[in-house]
């Protein structure tokens, strides 16, 4: 009943099933023992957690509103989450990042102190230590970036070294911050100590996502970037703290960042930045100009020893190499896909990496929170983290939430962001009593107040790490990674060669007099200047979409030549028509390739002038239409007899190829570029030409269309009535509205009549379509005549302008549909315009509804009782849906208000609606415009009041989610009754007073009296608690009562039901009773207003249920009866428990609770009888629907209908016609058709014996309709199954073959093997049904006699095909050769032959063989033992 959690449940199963493989295989992969048992222990803790979780989740649907098992659900969910977190903490490599972070994470805490120790080394060593701890933490951030890639181990060592490395860097920032002269200084190299603390824990984070998940999207990504930050951040300290030679620490931090950034070249398979193809080249343009003049300036300044200048140089120069690579790296990954066969990223709901860092922030601030050594300071800037990340946290999950379509995860996301907010809030208020009063209770609340927010982040965290969320990467075709190649290979020596080019210069900034150096510096740069023309050459090169762009090209020149080819051979009248398709199909055919075209012309101009990546797909896309409308507009030109028409279609095919040529160089041109804008008209221009040249095959095309057959005359004559309808005054009426109302409706009808006729002749005889479609032309133009003067006396004029409107478009269903019959006369055969016809005709009868309807609309006030009932019923499934999120808990208030707020506006809005109810009962006297505006003002006030009566509910609290349902419930009945209060008074509308529906509308204006008293007593109730329930019991009784004069009315229910769902309802009154005998004897408030709630639905679904299975057609009208009166005879007990529930409410005393019993006693024994007639509705049939006997039995009765089917579809087959021959074999086709037709009969009446051998054996007692050995009987059962499917398969074989052997498609071979197939299966049923039969009983001989039939049948179809199959043999007469050596090879080829097709037989004996042998090991045993 509920598909999401059983889908969940299954997609669990199958994940655990993955995940249990997943650990054995690591665990067995591992050296290390004690990580192999951790690995398998915590896999283990998940198995065991899930499958508590689905145990608790099976328990929480069962009792969907059991506060105990959601809560218990929720706890078992977030134990299974941290066993997952410790399952993946346990794969080798994550321990060691883990144990790193923590450890960067503790030498962290060395800045937190308030002042330093003073340095006890001198300047010169501490920052010769400093610079030697920057380059091995800056080395081994790349080891870390490396290990990823590789083996876990790796990942292990290098996260271990780095924290350590990370450890002595930390040692030598702070003795080099004891060396700073002043506080501030000192401050300042602290906070660059902090922030490179930061970057490290990011890089490692970062590292440890990657390991775990290498497709992750923006991984990598992240990952470089990391490793820069971390850079950076070294280079600021550098900078900060060192005092060297001039421009030495410059070349070292350069050196740092082009290391760094040149792991962005590696695979460049997601976007590094937002710049578009063409920002890239500029960017490179740009970059590469500032590298040359820095270049010079590097080579000048070290050449005259100005080293300040020197050093800007060197640090202009490595930003601009930095800017270089990302352009580089980001045109390379745009190259890749624009490529056709690759596939462009999609960007995730949310990034897991930054929910993964707020987490880790979190935990650490919290960390030092509690931490008893943690100064006032350190506290308020924990403080502030937790802060800054729960709120980036929550605004995260709020866009979420937006964007995504899921409502469980929208929910999960909004409900995750109120926990992190309120346990950050709870925790802030402990931190302010902290920082107030650093005692050890207030950190100990302090601690307490940090365990459930760390538990809710982790618990976001682990959501928003499922896979469903992330981004989609791109997917590089091999292609694609080719076109790459030549950027990245270029960029990389450019790296490369500027690294050493700034060694080099390094060395001439201390020692300018060193020829030898110069010429290697000249050869350095001398590299990088020729790395970059090579790099900006390969990205101009590699353009997207220009190559695409180029193979386009030549295909439409293909395409050109082709239909100037062809347009030769017309000239010369020596064009070949094709015959294996319709002009119709053709037709179609070349329509629709225009259209696509016409539908990519402003997509291609778009991508031309700004989507780079997109140009190469849009064109690939369009040159692939160029191939079939070519095929299709030689064939439709070969096919048509006019040589005008002919030459028409050609050049205007032509036309628009050249048109497209002309687009395509204008795009490969503009190419993507949006600066490029001198383009940008010539793109415009050729866009324009392609679309004309659309328009005008279009327009060819369709004349085409209604040209087909004979029926351009009749389409004009249908036009031209149309037309008359617009036109000027009409000549003054000789008669009144009604009189021509008549007669239109006289030929509306008489049209409809004629549509009908159309579709049976369509099928039955084609030619005789003409003279119908005349008939409809004749009834047409009388019809818009009528319809003219109908319209023109209609009042208002409104509904003459709807009359004029609905003609007018059954004109255009009248066109569509003569040209469709025109077009099956010229083709009578064509089942594809066959079903066009059908769906047109049935248009046109549509259309005479609505032409109908619109000449009834005269009556304007019924109309408005119509839109208002229809109004009413949307309130009233809006109200359903609102109770279902009372029901649920979540209907909750707005801005802290109370109901009070709103009792007022329900009881004047209330008041008004009686007003409008009393209009509406008196707008049935009076005229059509009161009753409109009576029924108008009643669905308006109505919907009023359902709003304000909702606001009142959620502002009741969703704590008390019953009294809400109470509320809704009033309002809905209110809204039931008016609906119902409409429909009378429609009806009732212009009628005299004593006519029978006036009662009606007295009773239903009654109803809807009772029912406002009744909200407006529920409404004053609400609040006082003593008497709410008393009141809500009151309404459900009312309510009640409504219900079961609906029920004993005679209105037949729209739909029926089954009598399972009858008795499946009955489940409801049942619980509904002993909550009510509940109630009754608490008489709790709480206990009476649930009771009231679920008495309303379980009584209403029960009568309804009821009602549905007693009217189903195979229900005689005693069993109905009786149905009818002991569902009336429940509801009737049922209210009685109600009434003297309320009656212990108002006086209870021991002897009216111990009186309780006695009532439900009586609704338990309606409710038994209830059940009786239901089973006796399904007559002998009543089953278990679990019993494997009666899955046989529906199998067997399932089988009979195919084989049924596949016999009806024999019956319509009819031989293909041929030649007439000479010979006597002309009834093989009606043999094969009779053999087949009776094969199928007499499966079908074998199936339904043995479904009657296999009732009786059940009613026999040899198989126990709950079986006494459920596998032995389930086995059976089995057996059964398979072999009635087999007897349905081998019948829907036969059927197929020789269908195909009718139309000529298959040989004799299979008709035979078929039928042969089918004795086989036959046999085997029989055996299945025998095998508990009592051979002497009346079903088994039936059963054995339908066999016989069938294999009788078979047989004689077999003997049919064998005869045929024959004769034709000795039909082929062999015609021998004379000549003596072509004699003898003529003999050797026929050997050869027939050895060839001997071993063809002995390999096809082997295989068959092979085939039963397998089949033979799913027999069930006794089926097996039979055969043996």
């Amino acid at each position: 009943t509920i598909p999401f959690p059983r889908v969940a449940a299954r997609e669990t199963a199958q994940a655990l099933k993955t995940l249990a493989q997943a650990a054995r295989g690591v665990a067995a992969s591992t050296t290390d023992p004690v990580a192999a048992h951790a690995m398998l222990d915590s896999a283990r803790d998940v198995m065991e957690g899930s499958a508590m979780l689905i145990q608790e989740a099976k328990q929480a649907l069962a009792a969907p509103g059991d506060a105990d098992s959601q809560q218990r659900l929720a706890q078992v969910a977030k134990a299974v989450s941290h066993s997952l977190n410790n399952c993946v903490n346990c794969l080798p490599g994550q321990k060691d990042v883990d144990v790193a972070l923590k450890s960067i994470g503790e030498s962290s805490k060395k800045l937190l102190v308030d002042s330093l120790p003073p340095s006890s080394k001198s300047f010169q060593e501490a920052q010769s230590e400093l610079n030697q701890a920057a380059a091995d933490l800056n080395q081994s951030a790349g080891e870390v970036v490396h290990a990823t890639r590789g083996q876990s181990g790796e990942l292990a060592a290098a996260s271990g070294k780095f924290s350590d490395d990370f450890d002595e860097f930390l040692d030598a920032g702070i003795e080099m911050a004891g060396q700073a002269q002043t506080k501030e200084d000192q401050i300042q190299v602290i906070g660059n100590l902090k922030s490179i603390s930061m970057a490290s824990s990011k890089l490692l984070l970062a590292a440890k996502s990657l390991s775990v998940d290498p497709g992750a999207p923006n991984a990598k990504n992240l990952l470089a970037a990391a490793a820069r930050a971390v850079t950076e951040s070294i280079n600021q300290l550098i900078t900060l703290c060192t005092q060297q030679a001039p421009g030495q620490k410059e070349c070292d931090n350069a050196l740092r960042e082009l290391e760094t950034v040149k792991g962005m070249l590696d695979n460049p398979n997601e976007p590094v930045s937002d710049l578009s193809y063409f920002d890239c080249i500029e960017g490179v343009m740009e970059n590469s100009k500032v590298l040359g003049e820095s270049m010079a300036g590097i080579s000048q300044n070290a050449k005259t020893g100005d080293l300040l200048v020197f050093g800007e140089c060197v640090g202009v120069a490595s930003k601009a190499l930095c800017g270089l690579t990302e352009a580089a790296a980001q045109a390379a990954y745009l190259v890749g896909i624009s490529d056709p066969n690759s596939q462009a990223g999609q960007q995730g709901l949310v990034d897991p990496i930054q929910f993964a860092r707020a987490n880790q922030a979190i935990q650490m601030a919290c960390q030092n929170l509690v931490d008893p050594a943690s100064s006032p300071s350190q506290v308020l800037s924990a403080a502030t983290i937790v802060a800054k990340h729960t709120s980036a946290l929550c605004n995260a999950c709020r866009i979420a939430s937006s964007k995504t379509s899921n409502p469980v995860a929208k929910r999960h996301f909004v409900q995750s962001a109120k926990e992190v907010a309120n346990s950050t809030a709870n925790l802030v208020k402990t931190i302010k009593a902290l920082d107030g009063d650093f005692s050890e209770e207030n950190r100990n609340k302090c601690r307490i107040a940090t365990a459930p927010l760390i538990e809710a982040v982790e618990n976001l965290t682990a959501f928003a790490s499922n896979p469903e969320f992330v981004s989609i990467p791109a997917q590089i075709s091999t292609e694609g990674s080719r076109a790459q190649e030549p950027i990245l290979v270029s960029a990389k020596t450019m790296l490369e060669s500027s690294s050493l080019l700034i060694k080099t210069a390094r060395s001439l900034a201390i020692n300018p007099k060193d020829p030898p150096t110069w010429s290697v510096l000249a050869g350095h740069s001398h590299t990088v200047s020729d790395s970059i023309k090579s790099l900006i050459t390969s990205i101009r090169d590699k353009a997207p979409g220009q190559r695409e762009c180029d193979f386009s090209i030549d295909g439409i020149n293909r395409c050109i030549r082709d239909i100037e080819q062809a347009s030769l051979a017309a000239v010369s009248q020596s064009l070949a028509t094709r015959d294996d398709i319709s002009v119709e199909a053709l037709q179609e055919q070349l329509t629709s390739v225009v259209q696509e075209i016409g539908h990519l012309i402003d997509p291609i101009a778009t991508a031309a002038r700004g989507e780079a990546a997109q140009l190469g797909h849009k064109v690939m896309q369009l040159a692939s239409y160029f191939e079939p409308l070519v095929l299709a507009t030689v064939g439709m030109a070969s096919k048509t007899l006019d040589h005008q028409q002919q030459m028409t279609v050609l050049d205007q095919s032509k036309t628009l190829a050249e048109s497209a040529l002309q687009m395509l160089y204008a795009a490969k041109e503009g190419g993507g570029n949006p600066k490029a804008s001198h383009t940008h008209d010539a793109i415009t221009e050729a866009a324009q030409l392609m679309k004309e040249a659309v328009d005008d095959i279009m327009v060819t095309l369709n004349e085409a269309a209604s040209e087909v057959g004979m029926v351009g005359g009749m389409v004009d004559s249908i036009a031209e009535a149309m037309s008359k309808l617009d036109e000027g005054t009409p000549p003054d009426p000789k008669g009144t509205f009604v009189d021509y109302q008549t007669t239109v409706v006289k030929y509306s009808k008489a049209i409809a009549v004629t549509a009908q006729e159309m579709m049976t002749k369509s099928v039955t005889n084609p030619e005789e379509l003409g003279g119908l479609a005349s008939q409809m032309t004749n009834d047409y133009g009388h019809l818009a005549l009528q319809g003219r003067m109908a319209a023109a006396t209609a009042e208002p004029e409104e509904i003459g302008f709807q009359i004029r409107t609905r003609v007018q478009e059954l004109g255009h269903g009248c066109i569509f549909l003569v040209q469709k019959a025109g077009a099956l006369q010229i083709c009578p055969t064509d089942s594809y315009t066959k079903r066009e016809l059908i769906e047109c005709a049935r248009a046109v009868t549509e259309k005479v509804s609505l032409v109908l309807s619109a000449l009834q609309a005269g009556n304007k006030g019924t109309q408005a009782c119509i839109t208002a009932a229809s109004a009413v019923s949307g309130i009233i499934a809006d109200l359903d849906t609102t109770i279902m999120f009372a029901t649920a808990g979540t209907l909750n208030a707005e801005n802290n208000e109370s109901f009070a707020d709103h009792r007022e506006n329900i009881l004047k809005t209330a008041k008004a609606l009686v007003e409008d109810t009393k209009l509406l009962v008196s707008g049935a006297a009076s005229s059509q415009d009161k009753l409109a505006q009576a029924a108008q003002s009643s669905a308006n006030t109505i919907t009023q009041l359902a709003e304000v009566v909702k606001l009142g509910a959620a502002s009741l609290g969703s704590d008390d989610p019953e009294t809400q349902v109470v509320l809704i419930n009033a309002i809905k009945d209110v809204a039931k009754a008016l609906s119902d209060l409409i429909g009378a008074t429609k009806g009732a509308a212009s009628k005299p007073a004593d006519d029978p529906s006036m009662y009606q509308l007295k009773g239903a204006a009654k109803v809807m009296v009772t029912n406002v008293t009744s909200l407006l007593k529920t409404v004053k109730a609400v609040e006082d608690e003593a008497t709410r329930g008393t009141r809500a019991l009151e309404a459900t009784i009312e309510y009640i009562k409504q219900e079961l004069t609906v029920f004993q009315s005679s209105e037949v229910p729209e739909k029926t039901s089954s009598p399972e769902e009858s008795i499946r309802m009955t489940k409801g009154i049942t619980m509904a009773t002993a909550k009510a005998v509940a109630a009754g004897n608490s008489c709790r408030q709480e206990d009476v207003i649930a009771t009231a709630n679920l008495s309303r639905k379980a009584v209403a679904d029960m009568l309804t249920a009821c009602k549905q299975a007693s009217y189903h057609p195979d229900v005689n009208e005693e069993v109905r009866e009786r149905a009818l009166r002991f569902g009336t005879e429940c509801t009737l007990g049922y209210l009685e428990l109600l009434e003297h529930v309320l009656l212990i409410l108002q006086k209870p005393t021991p002897e009216l609770k111990h009186q309780l019993a006695s009532f439900s006693k009586r609704v338990a024994g309606a409710v038994t009888e209830l059940i009786q007639s239901a089973e006796a509705m399904k007559g002998t049939e009543w089953v278990d629907p679990e019993d494997p006997t009666v899955i046989a039995e529906t199998e067997l009765l399932g089988a009979a209908a195919s084989i049924e089917a596949a016999a009806k579809k024999l019956e319509q087959l009819k031989p293909r016609a041929k030649p007439k021959q000479a010979d006597e074999t002309l009834d093989f086709e009606e043999q094969i058709l009779e053999a087949a037709k009776s094969i199928a009969a007499a499966t079908s009446a074998l199936v339904k014996s043995a479904s009657a051998a296999q009732r009786e054996l059940v009613a026999q007692g040899k198989v126990g309709a709950i079986p006494a050995n459920a596998a032995d009987d389930g086995q059976w059962s089995q057996g059964l199954i398979s072999a009635a499917r087999m007897v349905a398969a081998a019948t829907s074989n036969l059927c197929e073959a020789a269908n195909a052997s009718v139309q000529g498609h298959a040989s004799e071979e299979k008709l035979i093997s078929s039928a042969k197939q089918v004795a086989a299966s036959t046999a085997q049923l029989l055996v299945a049904c025998k095998v508990k039969a009592d051979h002497d009983s009346e079903a088994m001989r039936r059963l054995q006699a339908a066999g016989n039939a069938v294999k009788r049948a078979s047989d004689n179809l077999v003997r049919a095909a064998q005869k045929a199959a024959f004769g034709k043999a000795e039909d082929d007469d062999v015609v021998v050769k004379t000549k003596f050596v072509g004699g003898i090879a003529q003999i050797i080829a026929a050997q050869e032959e027939m050895l060839k097709k001997e071993r063809e037989l002995e390999e096809a004996r082997k295989k068959l063989a092979q085939i039963r042998q397998q089949q033979y090991k799913f027999l069930p045993t006794e089926l097996r033992e039979d055969e043996g």
